[in-house]
């Protein structure tokens, strides 16, 4: 058939759960390892579905040693009885059938976070194998598929004396098992970090809820519960700060079919730390109930501070920013009708749920700073001087301007710039040091990498405010080099370059370098790390030579594994980026085609956020236990 023959022949009709294998990635956003790890929370969504309907207590996630998943849930187990319509078993076709299931009618589940219908059989669709076990009247019933087809047809078990409860009833529950399919994902190896974050946080927005975590791999069990749910999630991510006030505030309202839930705590930190969940899915980009609880908050603050003269009447109302500074915050809603962005539901879109939410907050937290005086006076009084060094921050930032030191038109002195002017095409070296620095500017490609050397080492910005920040040159050095700009006023659409590689000495003052670069970029300019702008250079430790054989490795376990092979070969070990010469630094670390770079990604906000407070701020006890836990994962420390 020619090109021009478009006939009803060259459409195709892709039957079934095809059109899932085609294109996994619309259904469930990629083939990586987050698009791997989505295959868990779409199962996961359902057994949460039964424990917020009121039918599930206990759920178990396990990990095999064959590298497959399954997710138990003592709910009401799906259906098995015959569908009217479809004369099949309503199990095989809720595995089998997009958007088919029991949410769409809200009788079944008045909430519900997996609404689109397709979040079992899509599983179904990429995984090499699937076997799905429903308890429900006493008996078992089995279904197997491969690749989605459906093997042999549903197998009922009499029933057991194992499902027979004390009271005499039976147990009910379901169990999804399944392999993902390594012809589909770029890897199929599941992180047990990833999952354990995910489940300690659905069990502390679920309160009452047992999560348990069973890695066969590694031996590693987890059980999650917390009778003080939200509250108890605020004082979890708080375990590393100075509160202000010693208990969260906790807020509940429902309106509408709308039930709001916050929990917060002040801190005396100065970065401001809100995660928001909608159907216990973590919507990450926001969206209209985050815009509610904000500007609820604010309204609030201000009112009690004009009424009890925190701020005079010709004083200028407090700013957003400023009554969130070192805010730490959990918004949990439940909504019968939630409209999110896209099947992976990172952004929740109602209009009316913004409304909800802010006079939730305005009523609820109105009432409680009027009956805690003491914890308002010392909120107010943050939010105030925040204000004044926010005022502080815009005078350095006018001060810096007329300089024309944050313009990208008057580059440091320090950069050597690369000759390409599609931004997608350049990339900026940050590089530790002058000798370094000297190195990478002659071993570069000038046409697209540029070359910014740092001496010393930056400011580190979680203790620091914004006007401070400013002075620091370094900071204000990378900041022009970038050309994007700092904090609420930085756009994403003028980063001069499109790959930052943090390039930095293997030892612990490279380590720590890059810790404070990339604390400084993941408060101030985010939107670089949730581009995927930002990586991470991994220079060789080690060079091995033996004969005409050279050979480059990049950690002491690659050292181990090549001396069985190369046993006398002579080792020479990279102290410091320095060391190497121009060719050496481009074949190794520079070099598109040969070097390895780590793209740093915000998998987990909660995650990223105690982990940078844990090292970067002031509390000294949880950064010795985080390095006494982990000091045996450093491969290499140089002392």
């Amino acid at each position: 058939m020619e090109n021009g023959d478009y006939t009803a022949e060259s459409i195709q009709v892709l039957e079934g759960l095809q059109a899932v294998r085609k294109r996994p990635s619309m259904y469930i956003g990629s083939t990586d390892h987050r698009g791997l790890h989505h295959l868990v929370y779409e199962i996961l969504d359902n057994a949460i579905d039964e424990a917020m309907a009121g039918f599930c207590s206990n759920i178990t996630v396990t990990i095999y040693q064959d590298g497959s998943v399954s997710v138990q849930d003592d709910g009401r187990g799906i259906p098995t009885d015959m569908h009217p319509k479809y004369n099949r078993p309503a199990m095989e076709i809720v595995m089998s059938t997009l958007h088919a299931g029991g949410k769409f009618d809200k009788k079944s589940y008045q909430v519900s976070g997996g609404l689109h219908g397709v979040g079992l059989s899509v599983v179904n669709a990429v995984s090499e194998w699937l076997t799905a076990t429903v308890w429900r009247n006493g008996r078992e019933y089995v279904l197997n598929f491969d690749r989605g087809v459906v093997r042999g047809g549903m197998v009922e078990h009499e029933p057991s004396i194992n499902l027979r409860k004390a009271d005499g009833t039976f147990s009910t529950g379901t169990r999804i098992h399944f392999k993902p399919d390594a012809q589909i994902f770029q890897e199929t190896s599941f992180d047990y970090t990833t999952l354990e974050t995910l489940l300690r946080e659905l069990a502390y927005l679920n309160n009452g809820l047992t999560i348990v975590f069973d890695d066969q791999r590694s031996g590693k069990r987890n059980s999650f519960h917390y009778d003080g749910g939200i509250v108890d999630f605020v004082r979890f991510l708080n375990g590393v700060k100075t509160p202000l006030h010693p208990d969260p505030v906790y807020l509940s309202k429902t309106s509408d079919g709308v039930q709001v839930e916050a929990a917060m705590q002040y801190t005396d930190s100065y970065n401001e730390s809100i995660h928001t969940f909608v159907n216990n899915i973590n919507t990450v980009e926001g969206g209209t109930h985050l815009v509610g609880f904000r500007a609820g908050l604010t309204r609030t603050i201000n009112d009690y501070a004009r009424k009890y003269n925190f701020l005079k009447e010709n004083e200028e109302p407090l700013a957003g920013e400023d009554v969130r500074e070192g805010l730490t915050a959990i918004v949990s809603l439940r909504v019968p009708e939630p409209q999110f962005e896209g099947q992976t539901k990172t952004k929740l879109g109602n209009s009316e749920v913004r409304g909800i939410v802010e006079s939730a907050i305005y009523e609820q937290l109105s009432i409680y700073l009027e009956e805690n005086p003491k914890t308002a006076s010392s909120v107010i009084g943050k939010a105030v001087l925040a204000s004044q060094a926010r005022e502080a921050a815009r005078k350095a930032r006018e001060l810096t301007r007329r300089k024309g030191l944050l313009e990208s038109g008057n580059l440091p002195g320090k950069l050597a710039d690369c000759s390409e002017k599609d931004p997608a095409k350049c990339e900026l070296f940050v590089v530790e040091g002058d000798s370094a620095g000297g190195s990478a500017k002659q071993g570069r490609n000038r046409a697209t990498q540029a070359i910014l050397p740092l001496w010393g080492k930056i400011l580190n910005v979680e203790k620091s405010r914004l006007d401070k920040i400013l002075k620091n040159q370094g900071v204000r050095t990378l900041i022009t080099a970038i050309g994007a700009g700092i904090g609420e006023e930085f756009d994403i659409n003028n980063a001069r370059y499109h790959k930052i590689i943090l390039m930095t000495d293997a030892d612990i003052d490279g380590a720590h370098i890059r810790t404070l670069l990339l604390t400084f970029l993941y408060r101030h300019a985010t939107p670089l790390i949730e581009s995927g702008f930002v990586y991470i250079a991994q220079p060789p430790l080690y060079r091995l030579k033996k004969g005409n054989t050279e050979v480059y490795l990049y950690s002491d376990r690659e050292l181990e594994e090549k001396l069985k092979e190369m046993p006398s070969a002579v080792i020479q070990r990279y102290k410091g980026l320095g060391e190497m010469n121009p060719g050496l630094l481009w074949s190794t670390t520079m070099n598109p085609e040969t070097r390895i770079i780590k793209q740093v990604t915000i998998e987990d906000a909660v995650e990223a956020e105690m982990l940078f407070t844990t090292l970067m701020g002031d509390a000294v006890e949880p950064r010795r236990l985080f390095i006494q836990e982990h000091a045996a994962e450093v491969e290499n420390l140089d002392v």
